[in-house]
């Protein structure tokens, strides 16, 4: 039985992922600002986290491995999106999507080195906007540009960590209909449920290490 971690399990992609490894009989333990959407869920475990906050993220994997001595599979789903002009953005602005997108992310992947399967796959979810030659959509400078970083942190990573057999892979993303998407986009009508997504990525995170490693995967149906 894998035990898995995911960030950003309150609603959207991560709470259809904790619904779909739940029902699958796996060990979860759910990282979320807000845990009250997934506390009486099954099989499941939760914890206060704010990947914003370095105190946080040390507290949550203290809490990781006080229930895991080993994880095999970690989801980076949470992230944070601000949609304003670039001329209109702040430096608070970037800074608030980076310190959760990237530097969360990172950090947790840092501490958590040493409770990894040898065999573990870490899956980072990205966005297609992060991917060079994509379509981009105005507003979105900071979070497309911090998904771009952790496109890049996925192929550094997979390099540091080549002599171990720990595979690292980033799904970037088209639109999916998600809280998240509509408070950016209110009205947008995506070509996906949040369900149909999780799935996906579930799969993949069980599988996915096998064919890919440091590898940037495009999950979208638009061109470029």
């Amino acid at each position: 039985m894998k035990n898995v971690v995911i960030t950003g399990t309150s609603r959207g992609i991560g709470l259809e992922l904790v619904k779909l490894f739940s029902n699958e009989n796996y060990n979860v333990i759910a990282l979320s600002r807000d845990i009250s959407a997934i506390s009486h869920i099954k099989n499941i475990s939760s914890i206060n986290t704010d990947l914003s906050l370095p105190n946080s993220i040390k507290k949550s994997v203290e809490f990781i491995n006080n229930k895991f001595d080993h994880v095999d599979i970690l989801i980076n789903n949470a992230g944070q999106l601000v949609n304003k002009p670039f001329n209109k953005t702040t430096f608070n602005d970037f800074e608030s999507v980076y310190k959760v997108n990237v530097f969360g992310a990172a950090e947790l992947i840092r501490l958590l080195i040493k409770s990894f399967n040898s065999s573990c796959h870490i899956v980072n979810i990205s966005s297609i906007g992060g991917i060079a030659g994509s379509s981009k959509f105005s507003g979105l400078s900071a979070y497309s540009s911090s998904k771009g970083a952790l496109n890049i942190l996925t192929e550094m990573l997979s390099e540091e960590f080549k002599e171990s057999d720990i595979k690292i892979n980033s799904l970037a993303l088209g639109a999916v209909q998600t809280e998240m998407l509509n408070d950016a986009f209110p009205g947008y009508k995506a070509p996906l449920s949040a369900k149909e997504m999780a799935k996906f990525i579930l799969d993949f995170s069980l599988n996915g290490s096998k064919f890919f490693n440091g590898k940037i995967i495009p999950v979208s149906i638009s061109n470029p």
